[in-house]
Parts: C-alpha cells; structure tokens; sequence
C-alpha cells in the first residue's frame, strides 16, 4: 500500500510539472522570422531596479547579422561556444569537463552551457538553478535548434544578450563603450566584447581589468 501511494504522488507530480511546461512553453516558430524586443533578464534587471529605487532605461538596438562585425561573431563563438557550428544544442564534452572541475572544486565554478542554451535563459528563463527551469532551458534548447538556422540562433544570441549596465546586444554595446557601430568593431574591439560577457555588469565598472586583457 505505501509503494502504491508513493507511485501516485510520483504520477501526479510528473503529470503537475509536464502540465505546467506544456503551459509555460514559448513559441519558438516567432523567433524564425520576428525579432524580440524584450527578454527575460530585461524585465528581471527592471524588477530589480525598482526594488532599489533607482532608475532603469535598457539601451537596445536590433543590427542584422549582416550588420555585425565578423570579427564579433568570430570571437564570441570561440570565446563561448567553439563548436556551436557542429553541435545540436548541447557540448557534451564541455558538460563533462565543468561536472569534473565543479566536482574537484566542491563547488559550482564551471558552466559547460552553449550559445543556444544561453539564448533559451536570456529570452525566457530565470537565473534559476531549481531542476523545473534546467529541464525548460533543455526543451527550449532543443526546439531552438530543430526550428531555427544556426546563423538566426547567432544573431538572436549577439542582439539579446547583456553586454553591461542596461546594455543589451552587441549594436548597444559597440556604442557604449567604442562609440561606433557593431558593423565597425576592430578585431581588438571585439575580442575585447567577447571577453565581458561571462560577467558584463562588473567589467562594465571595471574594464581595465587585467583579466579581461588577458582573456583577449
């Protein structure tokens, strides 16, 4: 009798939760063709500015890929994601590589996240560890990578993500710190973009930072 209770409440657990992400889940057809104008972690850092009294105003311009230094694309894909051209969504060999570091360290010190699966947190999630929203990001990765081209996953990647205080995209962030346009960046320039982006909102404040000189 207490196995057949524990399997019902399992039952119904599994059948809440695949209810609630049938519910919540995005659709991902919109990204072939419509360009988002707000994310996740837009409406996140407004909540959070509000929660601090102080004033938030997102700096967000859309360039086409087309309108993108090569140089930018060249640096953040090898800075983030090597192989994003060649995998489905998930670098297993990265995700190997960061349970190993994490384990020896005791402690969470490496990420083996793609490109994709950033774009599926930025746009739609929460920086939440909970197991609900990783088992989301996977589903969403996987319907990014069947619905879209991998050149509309990079220009999605390059025009949401944060790039510093209020800056989001790299169009917003070649104006912000170089005072040019994306299409504009020098090799330098970008690979010094590409350097921030596992932390924007402190090397924004610190951008002599002699770790981010050498991760150029």
């Amino acid at each position: 009798r207490l196995l057949r209770s524990i399997l019902i409440v399992l039952f119904l657990s599994l059948s809440l939760v695949t209810i609630y992400l049938y519910i919540t889940f995005p659709d991902i057809s919109l990204l072939i063709s419509k360009n988002p104008q707000r994310t996740t972690i837009m409406e996140i850092r407004r909540i959070e500015a509000e929660k601090k009294r102080s004033s938030y105003s997102p700096y967000f311009h859309w360039a086409p890929i087309g309108q993108i230094s090569p140089y930018l694309k060249y640096a953040v894909v090898e800075a983030e994601d090597s192989s994003f051209y060649q995998h489905h969504g998930f670098d297993w060999d990265a995700i190997r590589d960061a349970i190993a570091v994490n384990w020896e360290k005791g402690e969470f010190k490496r990420g083996g996240s793609t490109i994709t699966q950033q774009l599926a947190k930025n746009l739609y999630l929460s920086p939440s560890k909970n197991p609900t929203r990783k088992i989301r990001e996977a589903l969403i990765t996987m319907a990014i990578e069947r619905r879209l081209k991998k050149d509309r996953i990079l220009e999605l990647y390059l025009n949401i993500i944060e790039w510093g205080n209020g800056v989001y995209g790299a169009e917003a962030a070649a104006r912000h710190y170089f005072n040019k346009s994306a299409q504009d960046l020098t090799t330098s320039e970008a690979s010094w973009l590409a350097a921030i982006i596992p932390s924007p909102l402190f090397f924004d404040k610190h951008q002599n930072s002699s770790y981010i000189k050498k991760r150029q």
